[in-house]
């Protein structure tokens, strides 16, 4: 594309309250050595902010409320040049995640959904003209079921492709499964989604999922890469992981892989191209503290594709 392409995304937004520590406590025991930071989160939020640094005009659906967080969310997306006039303000809390962060990057996250239970179908009816007006819509799983199947119908009715991130692990009732154009689960989500256990490895994940759904599927694997399963070619391909410069935080990496993923399929890239584009970017995001900090731009990722052997 030789413009800048339309993303719209419905989501989520939260604030991150991020502890550092040596381990993870056990129960009944409290840890004193711990570091805190608090900041933007919510898949929604950090996909939107994602694909606009990444040259894309963005529109976010989420909802927030009337409070403080709600409030600095809305100078966060217009410093970030996204567009909010979408986003609804509700009489509810908005949404608060707990983080721990391990020494060697892993976290655990705990989510008080807070405004976003209030999002619903209705507020989706209120934003289609900018998915009917969009090049691609994004959509993840940190909000009601009923309102991710209303953005899938939305945008199927418009024609625009469609890419959900089905995260947390969550399915989708089989009759909206048609919708997704791209599907974007991690190990542990594709098992809930083709219903099998953690000894399922990928091909058989893979397998099960052809079964589910039409969409090119990209299973992302961590320090192994992805996996790009499109059923336009029927080619099953390895995307080797990008080395990054070192590991510190993964928390953000999966809002960076998806939205470098949405723009280079927007850009025109093959599946696989967009996934090593969204591999870079993710590879950049770990070796970020926190989630925003580690959101690339165009030379972020350009710079570690240059430096990747496997990547021509």
């Amino acid at each position: 594309m030789s413009v800048a392409p339309r993303i719209a995304v419905v989501g989520s937004y939260g604030v991150g309250m991020t502890m550092r520590l040596a381990r993870v406590p056990e129960r009944g025991e409290t840890l004193a050595e711990a570091s805190f930071s608090a900041g933007p989160g919510g898949k929604g939020s950090n996909q939107a902010i994602g694909t606009a640094r990444l040259g894309a005009r963005t529109s976010l659906l989420t909802a927030v409320g009337d409070d403080e967080f709600g409030a600095a969310a809305h100078r966060l997306w217009q410093e970030e040049g996204v567009d909010d006039s979408g986003v609804v303000t509700v009489d509810a809390a908005t949404m608060v995640g707990v983080i721990l962060v391990e020494p060697d990057g892993e976290n655990r996250i705990v989510i008080a959904p807070g405004a976003l239970d209030v999002l619903s179908p209705h507020h989706v009816d209120a934003f289609a003209n900018a998915i009917a007006t969009a090049d691609l819509m994004m959509v993840c799983n940190e909000i009601p079921a009923a309102t991710v199947v209303a953005a899938l119908r939305t945008a199927r009715h418009h024609g625009v492709r469609t890419l959900f991130n089905p995260a947390p692990a969550r399915d989708i009732p089989a009759d909206a499964r048609s919708l997704v154009d791209y599907l974007t689960p991690n190990f542990g989500e594709a098992r809930v989604l083709a219903g099998l256990d953690e000894t399922a490895g990928v091909d058989e994940i893979l397998d099960r999922l052809r079964q589910l759904f039409s969409a090119t599927i990209v299973l992302t694997a961590g320090r192994d890469g992805a996996y790009v399963d499109d059923p336009r070619t029927g080619a099953r391909t390895h995307v080797p992981a990008i080395a990054p410069p070192r590991v510190v935080d993964t928390t953000g990496a999966g809002d960076a892989f998806n939205a470098a993923l949405a723009v280079a399929l927007c850009q025109g890239a093959s599946p696989v191209d967009a996934a090593a584009r969204a591999s870079a970017a993710g590879a950049f995001a770990v070796s970020r503290h926190e989630v925003i900090p580690g959101l690339g731009r165009p030379a972020d990722i350009a710079e570690l594709l240059s430096q990747d052997s496997s990547v021509r």
